[in-house]
């Protein structure tokens, strides 16, 4: 049982408001495994007044990008030291079986504040140009303001190190929000920063609720808000700041294709990187290519060899070193799939494995891997984001149909082409419209390229050096002439 009575604001470990606190349940075992403190809106006043204080009299707006490079590439180390730890806390609290938390909870968070670190010796802080009337013109990229981080529960770390890592780099400060859920690495993270040298101010890490975050979001102190979660939510976020003229990056929600071109190699590789596109922390992925789109000549046999591949997954505890798939985060998840999957029944979709709870398992917020054939691209679970170990299977007739199917979304945020010739299958991805799009292969996000949505999965990109542009505003100094 891990018990944290402090919150970490300003850079310093510091006495709550009051004495509610946050119980964190294991979703494997429905027994609590932590407590730490639920912060109120008083301590997300006093975050937001040191992030102000730093930023308006701090030296940390100041000091040169290498600098603050050095401090973001000591925090990554210091993670590093206690890479074990953090995949161990939040295999206990996400449920990502333990032999995957190192690489998909950890490692990709820890190379993306390498990432940053490399991206700001390079980047284009200052350009000076000729005006048009002969004068000398400087545009400068200068950092935000105070920003206010809200990160999701399913990969929270690498969320978290999306924001904090080009914020950090640009000059920004930041006060992060972890989710109710999924809190307790965000305090090793708090850990990890004092190893680091984040100077006082610099960062707050503040777990609270929906209110907490809307308090966040509407506060004046703040200057932008990057938020990771539900479409719903951001939009809401949106609304909010639109109202006050606040910046905001929103990275939403998606409900991503997978197309499998004619001449694709169906190799038992290939076959296990598609399920793994779908079913990956258990489908609790935004990028998840939980749609596959396959040539009607070369469905049943698509088809069988996903069947095989689906059945053969091991859920249970995810400790446990033979562990594929672990438990959904909450109850409450739980039952939202379980909603899809009678859906996907009641609408006609062919049930080939999976469709309820593990009969074996009598503890744990666990659901069958899931897959249905068959599936109009008008049924509800073939348009709406489930965010579980489901996959979906509908047959196209010729390339134009496969675009059409995957373009036919409310979502833009990932996609996949699979094929024997490269080429052909980057001419398909110019025809996506999604953020990102893989050709042969089912991990589209590349921490060295922007990463984001178009439709409703968002606004604004991360990742990538790109990323640093949502952390600055862009200042013009127009010199005399000469």
């Amino acid at each position: 049982m891990l018990t944290h009575e402090l919150l970490f604001v300003g850079g310093r470990w510091t006495a709550p408001d009051s004495d509610e606190t946050i119980e964190v349940v294991s979703p494997a075992t429905e027994t609590p495994i932590g407590r730490v403190p639920l912060g109120s809106a008083t301590d997300l006043d006093r975050a937001v007044t040191a992030a102000r204080t730093a930023f308006d009299s701090g030296p940390w707006p100041a000091l040169p990008p290498a600098e603050r490079a050095e401090a973001v590439a000591r925090l990554a180390a210091a993670i590093r030291a206690r890479a074990d730890e953090f995949a161990d806390i939040l295999t206990g609290e996400v449920g990502t079986p333990r032999k995957l938390s190192p690489f998909v909870q950890v490692g990709i968070a820890r190379g993306v504040f390498d990432a940053y670190a490399r991206f700001a010796a390079d980047y284009p802080w200052s350009k000076t140009r000729k005006g048009a009337r002969g004068a000398t013109v400087r545009v400068r990229q200068v950092p935000v303001g105070v920003v206010a981080a809200i990160v999701p529960w399913n990969t929270p770390l690498f969320v978290s190190a999306l924001k904090l890592a080009p914020a950090l780099v640009a000059g920004a400060t930041v006060v992060l929000k972890p989710p109710v859920e999924t809190p307790l690495h965000s305090f090793l993270l708090a850990e990890a920063a004092m190893e680091a040298g984040i100077p006082e101010g610099v960062l707050s890490i503040v777990p609270s609720g929906a209110e907490g975050g809307e308090h966040l979001v509407r506060h004046p102190g703040v200057d932008k808000v990057s938020f990771t979660g539900s479409t719903a939510v951001g939009r809401r976020i949106g609304e909010l700041c639109g109202n006050d003229v606040r910046r905001c990056t929103l990275e939403l929600g998606g409900k991503s294709a997978a197309i499998l071109l004619d001449d694709v190699d169906l190799t038992p590789a290939v076959v296990g990187q598609l399920v793994g596109g779908a079913m990956t922390n258990s489908g609790q992925v935004c990028t998840s290519l939980s749609r596959l789109l396959v040539p009607r000549e070369r469905y049943d046999e698509v088809v069988g060899a996903l069947a095989e591949a689906v059945g053969a997954l091991r859920v249970g505890d995810p400790y446990d070193q033979a562990t594929d798939l672990g438990p959904l985060v909450t109850e409450r998840q739980r039952a939202r799939v379980e909603g899809y999957l009678a859906a996907g029944r009641d609408e006609g979709a062919r049930l080939v494995v999976g469709g309820g709870r593990p009969k074996d398992l009598d503890r744990g917020w666990y659901v069958e891997p899931t897959l249905f054939a068959d599936v109009d691209p008008k049924m509800v679970i073939a348009r709406e984001e489930i965010f579980g170990p489901v996959l979906t299977v509908t047959p196209y007739e010729g390339e134009q149909d496969a675009v059409d199917l995957a373009n036919d979304s409310d979502y833009g945020l990932a996609g996949a082409v699979w094929t024997a010739d490269p080429a052909r299958g980057e001419a398909v991805a110019t025809r996506i419209r999604t953020g990102v799009v893989a050709v042969n292969s089912s991990a589209p996000l590349d921490m060295c390229a922007p990463f984001g949505g178009f439709k409703r999965s968002g606004i604004g990109r991360e990742s990538g050096p790109e990323g640093i542009s949502a952390y600055t505003e862009f200042q013009t100094i127009v010199l005399p002439a000469g």
